[in-house]
């Protein structure tokens, strides 16, 4: 029998602030419902999207935490995935260039909001059947 790989576990580097970054402060305010949400997360180093209506802002490039994306548009969350070890990350969709990213989950995130997001593919599939019934 063959043995099936363990998972390895990621962890993700903390990046340091860059020195001189003009308006670097502890919060960020929501592109999508507007509230002040502390940069500090549980579970990420870098936080990218509101914990209460998961949009984020089209910052980062390649690498978490660089900040070099030119775009600075709306990214609004479209799904979510699973990692293989088990860890779920939010899939966005930027609202100005197109490009999908996807960005880790943090401890406060809203879980009902990611509920939601995890079970729209379900609704649909619903919503779908009901109306070949009826029809």
């Amino acid at each position: 029998m063959a043995r099936r790989k363990q998972p390895r576990h990621r962890p993700q580097k903390r990046k340091e602030a860059r020195q001189g970054w003009p308006g670097r402060r502890d919060t960020f305010r929501c592109a999508g419902c507007r509230l002040d949400v502390p940069l500090d997360a549980p579970g990420t180093a870098h936080r990218n999207h509101c914990p209460h209506c998961l949009t984020s802002l089209h910052l980062d490039a390649r690498v978490p935490g660089d900040r070099r994306a030119g775009c600075r548009g709306r990214m609004v969350p479209l799904s979510l995935t699973v990692r293989p070890d088990g860890e779920w990350m939010i899939i966005h969709h930027c609202l100005a260039c197109g490009e999908l990213g996807a960005n880790r989950i943090a401890g406060d995130d809203n879980a009902l909001a990611l509920l939601r997001l995890a079970t729209r593919p379900l609704a649909g599939t619903r919503l779908l059947a009901g109306a070949r019934r009826a029809g």
